[in-house]
């Protein structure tokens, strides 16, 4: 009789899953702006989008996993509550970025908007709050300017925006989902929270946007005359990495752009940038 091996005959074969470690975060909220040429005032900073990292996560072999990379919100001079798009991993799903308030005369925008951290608020109104465990909230400016938006480790400081975070999972340090800036009354133009936030514009200065796949958050645009349109929110990003003893993924579908495996430091990385899909281990 013929002694079986490891695997019986006839029963298909499935790689052990790792644990994994990942950085989840969403799109960043938009800068606010203003809405007509008849309009003077100030406009806030968009929020950070939702940030989380962790190691140690189960997935499980053979079941397709959800992954979502959120887009950053559109720097704005007419809309509301146009935030960042959200980021998912598995259970791990992160809600975008606030958007920064948008000045129009008696219409009640001077509001940042909520998200995985807040919007900036103009002075009189509230900021947009963030959520537990994924970012900060918003800053309303002192009398007749408006605040910076969220980070992800600091709510926003008057016109600064929020702190971003820093993670070295892709194998470089990178600073990640800070808040963008706001602006004071008179022109004083907030820096967004990390080099990676937008800074505010003021007056004909070009209001700076989140950089791409951070997550972190577009500067407000104001002055005279409109209309201004705020700094766009950058696109979220979604890695994962685990130790090299184990396989590479076996599949990647959907509409997913991404990088790996890159194999580094005892890791296999992925890094997704954009798009929605799932991957199975």
């Amino acid at each position: 009789m013929p002694i079986l091996g490891i695997f019986d005959a006839g029963r298909a074969r499935t790689n052990p899953a790792p644990t994994v470690e990942y950085l989840v975060i969403a799109g960043g909220g938009g800068g606010g702006g203003i809405w007509t040429s008849a309009t003077t005032g100030t406009a806030g900073g968009g929020g950070a989008g939702g940030y989380r990292t962790a190691t140690g996560f189960a997935v499980t072999s053979a079941v397709a996993t959800t992954v979502t990379v959120g887009a950053g919100g559109a720097g704005q001079s007419t809309g509301q509550n146009i935030n960042g798009s959200g980021s998912t991993f598995s259970s791990i799903a992160n809600t975008g970025g606030g958007q920064g308030c948008v000045e129009i005369p008696a219409a009640g925008n001077g509001v940042g908007w909520n998200g995985g951290s807040g919007g900036g608020a103009r002075t009189g109104f509230a900021a947009g709050t963030g959520i537990a465990g994924q970012g900060f909230d918003g800053a309303v400016s002192g009398f007749g300017g408006s605040g910076g938006g969220g980070g992800a480790t600091s709510a926003a400081s008057s016109i600064t925006g929020g702190t971003s975070a820093t993670s070295a999972i892709t194998g470089t340090s990178t600073a990640y989902a800070g808040g963008g800036g706001g602006m004071s009354a008179g022109g004083t133009c907030g820096s967004g929270g990390g080099g990676t936030a937008g800074d505010a514009g003021f007056g004909g200065t070009t209001p700076g946007s989140g950089s791409a796949n951070t997550g972190s958050g577009g500067g407000g645009n104001g002055g005279t005359p409109g209309p201004r349109t705020g700094g766009n929110g950058g696109s979220g990003i979604v890695v994962i990495r685990y130790t090299n003893t184990y396989d590479n993924i076996v599949s990647i579908s959907g509409g997913l752009t991404y990088t790996g495996p890159v194999n580094s430091g005892g890791y296999k990385t992925y890094t997704f940038t954009a798009g929605t899909g799932t991957v199975t281990f």
